[in-house]
């Protein structure tokens, strides 16, 4: 089986971003939100993309119209029926995905693969929820997803071979270098990025160093593109809490119980860049 049809359900950045990989591969796709006015903000969101990519020279503009044909938008859950491929990215909420997947096996054609873009949760939980364990499986892009050229294919203990092996085919025909995982919290990049993360946080609490200090020591020193801090104000506080509390439920290691300091602040709401601040101050940005 070849993925032709691809459906997407989920409001946020990553939706929009694994659209335009998908549809620039040639594959039809369908954007699904709860509201219609979300689902259109994720096709809006599609479209400034590609229209920067003209406007720089990175894109022709016929290109970018036939991308853009590609890709749908709906808040109808009955037109992912017809997908070869379901791909949900909606909030990290274990219950809310586990409802998710009951409601996407009832409603996707038989044979078709359901997948999940999470970066932590088990993904087996999911694919118990559903008749067709054998041919669920997680395919987690990195945000954003244009840019970021890895995908991480998570097979569980009840994927089929040749469920992981399409997804494998589908991400490297994205133009992505796919890494085929074990169903553990974490997968590869969030089990050795976080404790980083984390153990940067309690530095900056126990008054190591100053915050521009840490980032620039990391960078200067690792040739990393950005510091820890500033990274975590990237993928949002809120967001690097809930997988390091999957992490530390899972492994019951020190590294990944958050640091009170990053528990305050998502309390306080400053959770990054989604907030205008974090570690820094993006209000003025």
């Amino acid at each position: 089986m070849r993925i032709e049809r691809l459906g997407i359900v989920g409001s946020g950045i990553m939706g929009s971003g694994v659209a335009e990989v998908a549809a620039k591969a040639g594959v039809t796709v369908v954007l699904r939100s709860r509201k219609q006015e979300s689902a259109d903000a994720m096709l809006a969101a599609l479209g400034k993309s590609l229209a920067r990519q003209v406007e720089r020279g990175r894109l022709e503009s016929a290109d970018a119209e036939a991308v853009s044909d590609r890709v749908s938008a709906t808040a109808d859950l009955d037109a992912l029926a017809d997908c070869d491929l379901v791909l949900e990215s909606v909030v990290e909420d274990l219950d809310v995905k586990k409802q998710l997947f009951v409601d996407l096996d009832r409603v996707v054609r038989d044979g078709a693969i359901l997948a999940t873009n999470t970066s932590t949760l088990p993904v087996v939980e999911l694919a118990m929820e559903t008749q067709r364990p054998e041919q669920v499986v997680g395919i987690h892009f990195f945000n954003p997803a244009p840019a970021m050229s890895l995908v991480e294919v998570v097979r569980t203990l009840v994927s089929s071979p040749e469920t992981v092996d399409e997804a494998t085919a589908f991400a490297r025909a994205c133009g992505k270098e796919p890494v085929v995982v074990e169903d553990r919290a974490g997968f590869i990049v969030n089990a050795l990025l976080f404790p980083y993360l984390n153990n940067a946080v309690r530095m900056l609490e126990n008054r190591t160093a100053s915050r521009d200090d840490i980032d620039a020591a990391m960078k200067g020193g690792c040739n990393f593109p950005m510091g820890p801090l500033a990274l975590l104000d990237l993928v949002g506080l809120d967001t690097s809490v809930a997988i390091l509390d999957a992490l530390y439920v899972e492994f019951r290691d020190p590294n990944y119980a958050a640091v009170p300091l990053l528990r305050r602040m998502v309390v306080a709401g400053h959770l990054g860049r989604k907030s205008g601040r974090g570690f820094y101050d993006y209000s003025s940005k």
